[in-house]
C-alpha cells in the first residue's frame, strides 16, 4: 500500500488472515493456487512496508534494495503468472483451457520482459507526495506503458473473464476498476498505488472461494437425486 509504513503493515496483516481464512475454506486441490493470492499480496504489502520504514534510513540501503526488488518481482514478474495459472488449474473446460495456456504463455512473456528490466537496469524506490515511486536508474521504458502494459492487463485481467468457475468475472472486474482509477488519479506512483487496489481484490477471491466451499458442503450433505433413464 503506497500511503504509509503502517497502512502497508496493517494491510498485509489484514491480507494474512483473509488468506488463511481462504485456505481454510478450499476443498479442491485445484483451488490451492487462487486461494493463496491473498496471502500472496499480504507479502506484497509487508515487503512495501520495510521499503516506506527504510527509504529514510541510509544505513539500512541494502535492506531497502532487497524489499524494493522483493516488491518488484511479486508485482511484475509473479502476478502476471499467478493469475492465469490459478485460473487455468481450476478450468475444467477444454476450449476455455486453451485459451488460458494462451494468456499463460502471454504471462510469461511480459513476466520475463519486466524482470529483464529488474535485472540489467536496476530500480530503485523513492517517496513522492506520500506514494512510493519506482524508478530505474537506468533509461528503461516504463513498466506501465504501451505493448508491455497491455501484454500485462490482458494476462491479469482476461482470464477471469474466460474462465467458467462461478464469480470469477468478479475478481476481473474489481481490478479492471481500480487498474483504471491508479491509471488516472495516481500515474506516477502507478504500480504501488494499483497493487493496494488490486489488494482489495483479495476479498473477492475469499467470497468466491467460500461460495464455492458452501455449495460443495451442501451437496455433501444433500446430494442430488439420481435420474433414472428410461428403459
Amino acid at each position: 500500500m503506497c500511503f504509509s509504513a503502517g497502512a502497508s503493515i496493517t494491510a498485509g496483516v489484514l491480507l494474512t488472515f483473509a488468506g488463511t481464512e481462504t485456505l481454510r475454506k478450499v476443498h479442491k486441490s485445484s483451488q490451492i493456487v487462487f486461494a493463496c493470492i491473498p496471502l500472496f499480496f499480504a507479502f506484497q504489502q509487508f515487503s512495501e512496508g520495510v521499503v516506506w520504514l527504510t527509504i529514510p534510513h541510509k544505513e539500512y540501503a541494502d535492506l531497502q534494495a532487497t524489499a524494493t526488488y522483493t516488491f518488484l518481482v511479486m508485482a511484475q514478474f509473479i502476478w502476471p503468472i499467478l493469475v492465469p495459472l490459478s485460473v487455468l488449474l481450476m478450468e475444467k473446460n477444454r476450449t476455455r483451457k486453451k485459451v488460458l495456456w494462451s494468456l499463460l504463455i502471454v504471462g510469461v512473456i511480459v513476466s520475463f520482459y519486466y524482470l529483464h528490466g529488474l535485472v540489467v537496469y536496476h530500480a530503485h524506490a523513492e517517496i513522492s507526495y506520500m506514494h512510493i515511486n519506482y524508478k530505474y536508474k537506468r533509461n528503461f521504458q516504463s513498466p506501465f506503458s504501451n505493448i508491455p502494459t497491455a501484454l500485462y492487463l490482458i494476462a491479469t485481467l482476461a482470464p477471469v473473464f474466460v474462465s467458467s468457475v462461478k464469480r470469477a468475472y468478479m475478481l476481473g472486474i474489481v481490478t479492471g476498476l481500480s487498474a483504471m482509477v491508479s491509471v488516472i488519479f495516481f500515474t506516477e506512483c502507478l504500480i504501488s498505488i494499483w497493487c493496494f487496489f488490486a489488494a482489495v481484490v483479495s476479498f473477492v477471491i475469499y467470497y468466491s472461494i467460500r461460495e464455492s466451499h458452501k455449495k460443495f458442503h451442501n451437496e455433501s450433505l444433500f446430494p442430488p437425486p439420481l435420474k433414472l433413464e428410461r428403459q
